[in-house]
């Protein structure tokens, strides 16, 4: 089911196509949904709405039939390699066969293929899964780490035809040389600029160092999601839905997801005045992730002792790539964004052994 069809129909580039324009949500072409459907069986369709969601590259259509919801999608340029699509498809398909929650992937009606190529674009169309965003509840954190340790425990030994891509915010010269742009990007020349992200960059590489030197290098690897974050999950009655956006998973050791997802059901935002943003996190919901993950698979001790650390380096990871490539952090200036994260990432440097204790007891 996620062999890439070997011919791709010819045909011009559609409506939608030409009318992409930078900052604005693609849209579905007439003609280029008429076509796209007619290649799904789900029968009388009674409705057809944007389902305004997600990467504005990549348009989402609700569909109602009479067999049931769904959503389509058509995948944004960059994210529409075939054989990486195939990868992360044939990944989603051994999950629903263990039962994981996820939306089902369904198959074109002709050779029942979980993606349909035309005029140079890939869609997919999944059932629709009703849910809420995270409720940031102990009860719902603890679920989040548990439906990890699912993940991981039913793909251990998998594999594929399609090879599984690598590489993380951990030890990433990428991170580093962002840093280095970013003074240059926020157009000024301050001392107090290059100061901090000096500052970062000395965390950023201690960080990495103090893993290296745990043994991660030796560690087992094995797909994981790499995204794991509640903006990734659907919620009902403070339990996992469905987990989504399958896209970043790679083969890496699996306590990189595990403390990225620390790092994301712990920390605490606020309002637009980020540098009101506390920079401690939630030490319950940091414990809760972690108990919930232990319910299904035990941490070893080196792995504990690795989580603070690789908490920083995600952090780090995730404002320096738009911060340098825009100046700004989604609707949050750089500059004020990144005294944020310093703060956070001088607590977690302080407090790193306390959180091991967290994560141990």
């Amino acid at each position: 089911m996620t062999t890439p069809p070997s011919g791709v129909p010819s045909g011009n580039t559609s409506s939608a196509q030409q009318a992409r324009q930078g900052g604005q949500r693609e849209k579905f072409g007439s003609e280029e949904l008429a076509i796209v459907l007619s290649h799904f069986d789900i029968g009388v369709i009674d409705s057809i709405v944007e389902f305004p969601r997600g990467s504005r590259k990549a348009p989402k259509l609700l569909i109602v039939s009479e067999t049931g919801k769904y959503l389509l999608k058509r995948r944004a340029r960059g994210k529409d390699d075939p054989f990486k699509v195939a990868f992360c498809h044939a990944l989603q398909l051994h999950l629903a066969a263990k039962q994981f929650p996820l939306p089902h992937l369904i198959g074109t009606k002709k050779e029942n293929n979980s993606m349909l190529q035309w005029r140079n674009s890939v869609y997919e169309l999944f059932e629709y899964i009703p849910g809420q965003s995270y409720p940031q509840t102990l009860e719902s954190t603890f679920d989040s780490g548990r439906v990890l340790g699912l993940y991981h425990k039913l793909l251990e030994g998998f594999k594929s035809e399609w090879t599984p891509p690598s590489g993380s915010y951990h030890g990433a010269p990428s991170v580093e040389s962002g840093l280095k742009s970013i003074p240059a990007n926020l157009g000024s020349g301050s001392e107090d600029i290059s100061g901090m992200v000096d500052a970062l960059a000395k965390h950023y590489r201690n960080a990495a160092d103090h893993v290296e030197r745990l043994g991660m290098e030796a560690w087992p690897k094995q797909i994981v999601h790499a995204d794991w974050h509640p903006g990734n999950m659907l919620f009902r009655d403070n339990h996992v839905v469905a987990v989504i956006d399958y896209d970043s998973a790679r083969l890496l050791p699996r306590i990189i997801d595990i403390a990225n997802g620390a790092l994301q059901f712990s920390i605490i935002g606020g309002d637009e005045d980020v540098m009101k943003w506390p920079d401690y996190p939630d030490e319950s919901r940091f414990k809760r992730f972690l108990r919930g993950y232990d319910e299904v698979m035990l941490l070893s001790q080196a792995e504990i002792r690795a989580i603070p650390s690789l908490m920083m380096e995600a952090l780090i990871a995730e404002a320096v790539f738009p911060i340098a490539a825009t100046g700004s952090f989604g609707r949050m200036e750089g500059l004020s964004f990144l005294q944020m994260v310093l703060k956070k990432i001088n607590w977690l440097h302080k407090n790193g052994q306390r959180l091991i204790e967290l994560a141990e007891g």
